[in-house]
């Protein structure tokens, strides 16, 4: 579903060529120094990323699912840190607002999403709610023209940096299920909002993440996404159902840049008098990361058009994110044994990688959210 083969070509060209020249020469800096360097920002937003899924109406690029996926197969093909600086602003940050927002909230935020002025994150984790999303406890009392907003969100992609939240909040507390949620546009200045210290994390240093405390926050009643209570949590979930595409195909790229530095080493390396590429079991481990990582990819195109298609995906978005996050880690863990004693060392690279893509089987649903969705799903359509 490419509408403009040539155009996108030369956008995938620019991607290629901005991941080689510029975000590949600077990983060790942004591994040593846990921030992603402004200029590097800067020209992310002039080569329009922060708008890839915003409709050109809006000043966005207006990829469909199966463009986004493939320019991410070439922009993650380098430390995932990267991709996150755009990740939340281009998917569950601004896809609340796109696909449930009244035509005056699209027309005020998405332009200045989609330049990259205003960066959102998607506010739903809690302390004790996250994969359970339907349980979240933070609150959204309607007093007068506001809302009275408290409560505390937990592992929050970008909110150092964000402008804006996309909140989901209970409304009526009464209804302790599903539809007592809401979805809000919160402004990130707003008195009564504090931000927690930056979590240290396994991986992915220069992606920052940190709790964002709410104590009375009071929050306009003209910044209910969609105008309507109630449906917070069915935007949270179709915006989550098109992140987990785009998180496959994070993973497929990730993967794609381990597997080629750990053949280059393989060809590289001497041992018995001969590249340890000719041996059998080397290209064993090569073969099956290969095999992993094509389907993985496969799957995801494939998803990405039945979505393209205005089908229902739910359970091949879960089957992709499932597969290939979990194929992701494969592939590090085979790199490092590859390299063996190297793939230990900082210096190569690939231990950097290992740790950072364990982080995929964990967010945006870890694997046995997935699996339960899947086989829900399955039981579902089987009993008709």
């Amino acid at each position: 579903m490419i509408r403009d083969p040539e155009t996108f070509e030369a956008l995938l060209d620019s991607v290629r060529r901005f991941v080689r020249e510029r975000l590949v020469p600077a990983e060790n800096e942004v591994a040593e120094t846990d921030e992603i360097p402004e200029a590097i920002v800067q020209e992310m937003r002039e080569m329009g990323l922060f708008g890839l899924t915003i409709p050109e109406a809006y000043g966005g690029l207006e990829l469909t699912m199966e463009e986004e996926s493939r320019l991410l197969f070439e922009l993650c093909k380098t430390s995932p840190a990267f991709r996150s600086v755009i990740g939340t602003t281009v998917g569950i940050g601004s896809q609340g607002i796109l696909m449930d927002g009244t035509e005056e909230q699209k027309a005020y935020y998405l332009p200045k999403l989609a330049t990259g002025e205003l960066s959102a994150s998607f506010a739903l984790t809690e302390p004790e709610a996250g994969s359970d999303a339907a349980s979240l406890r933070t609150t959204a009392i309607l007093d007068g023209d506001h809302y009275v907003v408290n409560g505390t969100k937990r592992y929050i992609t970008n909110a150092p940096h964000s402008k804006i939240f996309t909140l989901m909040a209970r409304t009526n507390p009464a209804d302790k299920g599903a539809g007592g949620v809401s979805a809000f546009i919160v402004d990130a200045k707003t008195p009564g909002i504090s931000l927690g210290k930056i979590d240290k994390k396994m991986g992915q240093k220069g992606a920052h993440t940190c709790d964002v405390i709410f104590d009375n926050v009071r929050v306009p009643a003209a910044n209910l996404i969609g105008g309507k209570e109630g449906q917070g949590f069915k935007t949270a979930m179709k915006v989550l159902e098109k992140g987990r595409i785009h998180v496959a195909a994070v993973c497929v790229g990730v993967a794609q840049r381990i597997l080629d530095d750990a053949l280059r080493y393989a060809v590289d390396r001497k041992q018995f008098g001969q590249s340890i590429a000719e041996f059998q079991l080397v290209q064993a481990m090569l073969a099956d990361s290969k095999a992993e990582l094509y389907a993985a990819e496969c799957m995801t195109i494939d998803a990405a058009r039945k979505r393209d298609e205005g089908r229902n995906v739910s359970t091949e978005a879960s089957c992709c994110k499932m597969f290939a996050s979990e194929m992701c880690g494969r592939v590090a863990d085979r790199a490092v044994q590859i390299l063996g004693g190297a793939g230990y060392l900082s210096e190569y690279g690939i231990e950097r990688f290992y740790r950072d893509v364990r982080l995929f089987r964990l967010y945006e649903g870890t694997t046995q959210i997935q699996q339960i969705i899947i086989g829900r799903n399955m039981v579902r359509e089987a009993r008709g």
